[in-house]
């Protein structure tokens, strides 16, 4: 599809939920209220003009950056200017002008405890705004604490935030210190001081441990109650709860229910993988990675998304239907590419793939050990799929998988791989019943981040530099056509120290 008819039919689907808004690089056009629209298709670039009574805008469309319930955010350039800005469209039922309010209600507190907590310090442009260009989410206030010989990059995240704004609260912190850094020149930059609601710092506190000595970042937690913050000793804050399931366990569960599911798979034994659900004893069925079924100490399940059915005699033609479908909606010769069962669970569909035949993605990869969410993990599904394996010489190997453009992977997959990390350092995977017959080597596992090559974020270049010589990560894209088979088309790799 032409990216005029995308943003076409992306703007009806947000407009078809209701009342929209729109703001431009942070700032909302009130002046747009009740806008129409049209978009003139020119090059690989459309125009999209928007005009409501008291004003008009034009703006030439870069890309899609992302389309979500309520939400549709566009890369564009204002026509004279090379820099382009985020164009979003906001449903107002989503509350995102409660939201971004809110944001700069915090921003005058956070003046204030900044002004407070480092008296010989001033903040300096504080801001709120996105910036596309340079990857800096309006989810967090960011600015300069500034004195006569130092400067510092500040990032705070509000309360009442979500969970994963506080979880990429580093992501972000990161890349606005790689920007002033640049944006400063000579003048050096200390270092980079984040701030997050007390007892919202455990997953950043626990991410620091992967960054080079050399980057100098601080972790404050704050009070809401009296404004004050108090900075975390990382060496009490740095370990998340995660656990290994012994592998018997494992096994057990799905021996227990192997007839059933021998039975289910033999309906389409090529697309068809179980998987013991974490911490249960359950085991899900995936079809290309997506989950159609599920075993329970009750019974057996079937159905998609939240309608799941009992799995009564009088059922099986319906599962058999079900999976049919599936078959064909869900081939890698599909030909509608845009259907709900083709597009749903990328990742998923990928990490079926690389289970399927990990050498594909690394020729040193032991093709008789992958193991999925191991360890677990007490936060769950972090929105990239966890893969641990080894390579033939026993060194342990963390991939992560990402099917469209994150900026979130590297540090995702930096999670994983100081979980891993613990749990190798403590001999735990041996103690389980993991890697049976390997002798695991002691080398700090490999990270491998896995996606379309198209699809790596541009921040993930400079969130790499950041890292440990410790972590040796290599980067694998592969063709945008991988459903139909994987093929590496770019391998990168940075070397450990």
């Amino acid at each position: 599809m032409v990216l005029s008819q995308a943003v076409s039919e992306a703007l009806e689907r947000i407009l078809g939920a209701g009342r929209v808004k729109v703001q431009e690089a942070g700032v909302w056009l009130a002046t747009l209220e009740g806008f129409q629209y049209e978009v003139r298709r020119q090059g690989d670039a459309p125009l999209l003009h928007l005009w409501a009574e008291e004003h008009s805008l034009v703006r030439r469309v870069l890309r899609i950056t992302e389309e979500s319930p309520g939400r549709l955010a566009l890369e564009v350039l204002r026509l004279g200017r090379t820099r382009p800005d985020c164009l979003e469209f906001l449903s107002q039922e989503r509350g995102g002008n409660n939201k971004r309010a809110g944001r700069e209600r915090f921003r005058a507190r956070f003046h204030e405890l900044l002004t407070q907590q480092f008296p010989d310090e001033k903040p300096v442009s504080l801001t709120t705004a996105a910036k596309l260009q340079h990857s800096l989410s309006g989810n967090y206030v960011r600015g300069l604490l500034t004195a006569d010989s130092s400067r510092w990059a500040v990032l705070g995240a509000a309360p009442g935030e979500s969970g994963a704004t506080y979880d990429a609260l580093l992501t972000f912190g990161l890349l606005w210190f790689d920007q002033a850094r640049q944006s400063l020149g000579r003048r050096p930059i200390a270092g980079l001081r984040l701030f997050l609601p007390q007892g919202a710092g455990a997953t950043t506190a626990h991410r620091l441990q992967a960054l080079s000595p050399s980057t100098v970042v601080e972790l404050y937690e704050f009070n809401t109650e009296n404004w004050r913050a108090r900075r975390l000793d990382l060496r009490d804050a740095g370990n998340l709860d995660t656990w290994l399931v012994p592998l018997r366990e494992t096994e057990s569960v799905l021996a227990r229910v192997g007839a059933d599911i021998k039975r289910i798979r033999s309906l389409a034994p090529e697309a068809i993988e179980p998987q013991v659900v974490p911490g249960t004893r359950e085991v899900a069925l995936r079809f290309r990675g997506l989950p159609f079924a599920r075993s329970t100490p009750e019974g057996m399940f079937y159905g998609l998304g939240d309608t799941q059915l009992p799995l009564t005699p009088d059922r099986e033609q319906e599962l058999t239907e079900l999976v049919d479908e599936l078959a064909k909606r869900r081939s890698p010769l599909a030909t509608n590419t845009k259907h709900p069962l083709y597009r749903s669970q990328a990742e998923r569909w990928m990490q079926s793939l690389v289970a399927a035949d990990p050498a594909r993605i690394e020729a040193r990869l032991d093709p008789r050990f992958l193991y999925s969410q191991v360890p677990a993990s007490a936060a769950g599904d972090r929105g990239v799929l966890d893969l641990l394996g080894v390579t033939r010489d026993g060194r342990l190997a963390v991939l992560e998988l990402k099917a469209s453009e994150d900026p979130h992977l590297v540090l995702q997959g930096v999670d994983y791989w100081l979980r891993v990390r613990r749990h190798q350092l403590g001999e735990d995977f041996q103690r389980y019943g993991y890697f049976p017959g390997i002798s695991l080597n002691p080398r700090p596992p490999l990270l491998f981040l896995v996606a379309p090559s198209l699809h790596f974020h541009p921040a993930t270049d400079v969130l790499l530099q950041f890292l440990t010589g410790e972590i040796e990560c290599i980067r694998v894209g592969v063709s945008e056509s991988w459903r139909r088979g994987l093929k590496v088309v770019l391998r990168q790799g940075r070397k450990s120290g």
